[in-house]
């Protein structure tokens, strides 16, 4: 699950689930059963440990910044001072700066790229619900071992279970793995093929289903940078093209969101324990009434 804000992942999980228990993660969290790590596209994530070392091999092989030669380089190190003790990012970056001379920019990345390196993960605790989501960090043991390409073959069939049908871009966009690497991992994969109104290949998993379009889609409230939104290259298939600015943002950020018809229709806040909705265009009189409930639903689960 996405989680750049502590409490994203939360409303995540709660959106898709049922009976979900914050504490029944925070216990996982603790006991580091679950951790977050920075992983697909360099974005924070929960997941488990076992997922967090098939992931790493996965894009073990790709250019992903943590393979450069000064992250190579310097992960020993950076690895030494959280084994040391736990360790804040502003720690890590003037070690940095004292030992390398790597300020600003520079030392920021370095720090971030090494520590990834070196399986420098972020501490449990700012992962909690209300946490700040501040830097301090742990090193975990290293993790178990993984094929790369079998543990790449595993990520995109899980990808397709997820966002299939999908075109070789959308895997692209969402992992940040390029073409070399996507290409020998599908090549092992049973796939069903198809082609959109564009005639692009739309690949997906046998007997994967595929409701027709008239099936109506429920309600459903997303958090900050939801995966649903950063699936495919092309957003439009759940984010309209009109309002992508509304809750794209140029600096990266991604807006609290909601579904309607399996489209996003708006955005949310909260606002002194009460989810505030902002359609971006009048709704229909039972999606309104569905989207209350929804929301109603939400703040009890904010609230418990």
């Amino acid at each position: 699950m996405q989680a750049q804000w502590p409490s994203a992942p939360y409303v995540g999980i709660w959106s898709r689930a049922t009976g979900f228990k914050p504490a029944a993660l925070e216990r996982d969290l603790r006991a580091y059963r679950v951790v977050k790590a920075n992983v697909m596209r360099q974005t924070l994530h929960l997941l488990t440990r076992r997922d967090y070392a098939l992931i790493r091999a996965a894009l073990s092989e790709s250019r992903h910044p943590d393979s450069m030669p000064h992250a190579v380089r310097l992960a020993p190190e950076i690895r030494a001072l959280a084994e040391a003790g736990p360790l804040t990012g502003a720690q890590g970056h003037a070690y940095l700066a004292r030992e390398h001379g790597l300020t600003g920019i520079d030392g920021r990345r370095a720090f971030r790229h090494a520590r990834t390196r070196a399986h420098v993960l972020h501490n449990p605790e700012t992962a909690l619900w209300g946490a700040r989501p501040e830097g301090r960090f742990f090193a975990l043991e290293e993790p178990e071992h993984f094929d790369p390409l079998e543990a790449r073959t595993e990520m995109l069939r899980r990808y397709l279970v997820a966002f299939g049908p999908a075109t070789r871009t959308d895997v692209d966009a969402w992992s940040m793995l390029r073409q070399p690497q996507i290409r020998p991992a599908l090549e092992r994969l049973e796939l069903r093929r198809f082609r959109d109104e564009n005639g692009r290949e739309l690949l997906d998993v046998p007997r994967a289903p595929l409701p027709d379009p008239a099936t109506p889609a429920p309600v459903r409230f997303l958090p900050k940078w939801d995966n649903i939104l950063l699936a495919h290259a092309d957003r439009t298939r759940v984010l309209p093209e009109a309002h992508r600015r509304g809750v794209v943002m140029r600096n990266g950020d991604v807006a609290q969101t909601f579904l309607v018809d399996g489209f996003v229709a708006g955005t949310w806040t909260v606002d002194d324990g009460r989810v505030v909705t902002e359609p971006f265009e009048p709704l229909p009189r039972a999606a309104r009434a569905e989207l209350d409930d929804e929301a109603d639903r939400l703040e009890a689960f904010l609230d418990g």
